[in-house]
Formats: C-alpha cells, structure tokens, sequence
C-alpha cells in the first residue's frame, strides 16, 4: 500500500479542512480536530490498488492438476470500490471463473485481483473489463467470466434515492462466448449458489 509523504500528507489534510468549512462545519471543533489526518490514513487503505500490478497476483501457476480442463469458479467475493463520479462506495459480490488450459493459479489470488482493481476510483463496467483481462493476459485460459452485482450508494441515498436496486454486469471471454454448454454451466452454478434455478 502507497503510503503518502510528509508533504502530501501535510497538503491533503489542509484539503479536507477546506471541505469541512465548505460544508459549514468547524474543522478546528474537539471533534474534528484529527478528522484530517483520519481522512488521509483511510484513502491509503481505500485506493491502495494504484501502482500495484495484478501479475503479481498471478504470475505463480501450478501445473500438477491431473490435466484438469473444466471449470474453476469463485463466488461471492466481496467487492468495496468507490464510484469515480462521486466518490462514494458502491459495494457487492463478483463471481470470477476461468476453464484453465494447462494450468490454474491459487484461489485467493483471484480475490487479490478483485481487491486490486477495486481499490481505485471506479466505474463497475471498468472494474468488469480489468478483471477479466487481466486474468486472460496472464494464464492465457480457455476462457474468463466475470460477473459483478453491487449496490451504489450514488444511488441508494442521493440523487434518484433507490436504496434497493442493484446492479449487474459481466464480461465473458473466450470459451464462455463461443460454446453454449460452458455458458450454461456458468450462469447454473451462479444460479445455484443463489438457489435460484436459470430461467427463474
């Protein structure tokens, strides 16, 4: 995680200052006063996903699977980004699968390519696309399906106030457009994990 410089620091925390007297409070008020530097140590956690690459993530592979050709999916990864036009969270699920050809990478990095990309000013449509890249660039699989269901909260409690709309997008690579049965056997087990049947 980027972690600012004293000058930074210094520079962003008179920003926020700024902003609370915008708003019309006091940031000189008891209970403001470490506002600032608070506001600062959270955006290093919040958009720590700049300069990190996702090759890092998945550069390691494992070849000793048995010739294993079918389906890898991993759902209901936890999802915490935030909108690039607001700059407020939009959170939720990505369900990430690939059919590896000749070689799969651990489980958990799929989720630190997830976190990764999220961890910047995001749009959900992008954040789809730069998940299901950067997988295909790096293991070069039979196929990539990633599908994102979140909830903005530019939407929830500002502008048109919908708290309870979510929504859908997803990006599917490869094997997953060209053949039906790998695409019936994806959205199955997604509605399974829903308890849902396709088609309901």
């Amino acid at each position: 995680m980027r972690k600012f410089g004293e000058n930074e620091r210094k520079e962003a925390e008179e920003h926020v200052r700024a902003l609370l007297r915008l708003i019309g409070d006091d940031p000189a008020r008891e209970g403001l006063l470490e506002t600032p530097a608070r506001v600062v140590r959270s955006f290093e956690e919040y958009f720590s996903g700049y300069g990190q690459s996702p090759a890092e993530h998945l550069e390691r592979t494992f070849e000793e699977v048995e010739g294993y050709d079918e389906l890898v999916l991993v759902s209901d990864i936890d999802v915490y980004s935030h909108c690039e036009h607001h700059m407020v969270p939009f959170v939720g699920k990505a369900h990430v699968g690939y059919i590896p050809k000749g070689r799969v990478v651990g489980l958990s990095k799929l989720a630190r390519v997830v976190d990764l990309f999220s961890r910047r000013l995001q749009v959900q449509e992008k954040l789809t696309v730069q998940i299901a890249e950067a997988i295909e660039s790096s293991l070069s699989p039979q196929g990539v399906a990633v599908v994102l269901q979140c909830q903005h909260f530019c939407m929830c409690y500002r502008g048109v106030k919908k708290a309870g709309s979510w929504t859908t997008t997803s990006r599917l690579r490869g094997i997953f457009l060209r053949d039906e049965a790998a695409r019936l056997e994806l959205l199955t087990l997604l509605g399974l994990r829903r308890g849902i049947g396709v088609g309901d």
